[in-house]
């Protein structure tokens, strides 16, 4: 059985009380009563399973196992960073929490875990980041390409990704490989953090904490957009932006303060 074999961490785990994978525990229950035909799923992918640890690397597993690396394989790659890295965990965490906080449609923390494609394509690459600094670099990006085949989101794995993101519905979504992103971001479907030309180097955009980019924003080349500001739905920004500044419009200009002090918290997109 997959998700039993368990790391010290794991064990310590355990030990101790962890009220988001309780509330996950007693959701799936609950819902195993409601509809009994996701009924062995859900046992096999939360409740069979020791901890969030093994959960997580169980449900990414199923999902991107392919004919290439089966589910079981695959298992056992994603594992490994998920057992050793605290920071792996750590940020899957505070993403659910962003994501069970920030949309209004998500009513639990399993919602996002089991069913949101953005919040499972952010653990991936934090995955993948971390094979990619382990200098196991395509395997990295064979994930970033089962990602993107599985999820139609393409994040390259050198990116750098602070904690507490959300990824709202996330179809289309692209992040360079020079792109950085601070904490508590909130992106939308459609939004391209990319370059401008054939130059190698940083040609990707640096996002400040906080900050809400827009459904079909594109932010592109070596910029910097401040910290909590708003860059409107379908926005192509090419120049630095302020902190606390709201942008739309094509070539983005700037439209006044944000609304908020931290525009992704809010996801108020009205200009």
């Amino acid at each position: 059985m997959i998700g039993n074999n368990m790391t010290s961490i794991e064990t310590a785990a355990t030990t101790t009380v962890d009220p988001i994978w309780q509330a996950m525990r007693q959701d799936a229950e609950r819902w195993l009563i409601e509809e009994t035909a996701l009924a062995s799923w859900l046992q096999t992918a939360v409740l069979e399973q020791n901890s969030f640890q093994t959960a997580l690397a169980f449900l990414l597993s199923s999902k991107l196992g392919a004919s290439e690396i089966s589910p079981l394989s695959l298992y056992q790659i994603l594992y490994e960073p998920i057992s050793q890295d605290l920071d792996i965990i750590a940020s899957a965490r505070a993403d659910l929490s962003a994501t069970y906080e920030r949309d209004p449609a998500c009513n639990s923390y399993l919602e996002p875990f089991i069913f949101y494609k953005g919040y499972q394509s952010i653990q991936a690459y934090r995955i993948a980041h971390w094979l990619w600094k382990q200098g196991r670099k395509t395997l990295a990006q064979y994930i970033q390409n089962r990602v993107s085949q599985t999820f139609q989101v393409d994040i390259h794995p050198a990116a750098k990704i602070g904690k507490g993101i959300m990824l709202d519905h996330a179809t289309g979504v692209v992040i360079g490989e020079t792109a950085i992103l601070g904490d508590s971001v909130s992106l939308l479907h459609g939004v391209t953090l990319g370059g401008t030309g054939k130059d190698r180097g940083n040609r990707h955009p640096t996002i400040g904490s906080g900050t809400m980019i827009g459904a079909g924003a594109a932010v592109l080349g070596n910029i910097t957009i401040g910290t909590c500001c708003r860059i409107g739905a379908g926005s192509v920004v090419v120049k630095d932006v302020p902190d606390n500044t709201s942008v739309a419009g094509i070539p983005a200009t700037e439209i006044g303060e944000s609304v908020c002090d931290q525009p992704s918290m809010s996801m108020d997109q009205t200009f």
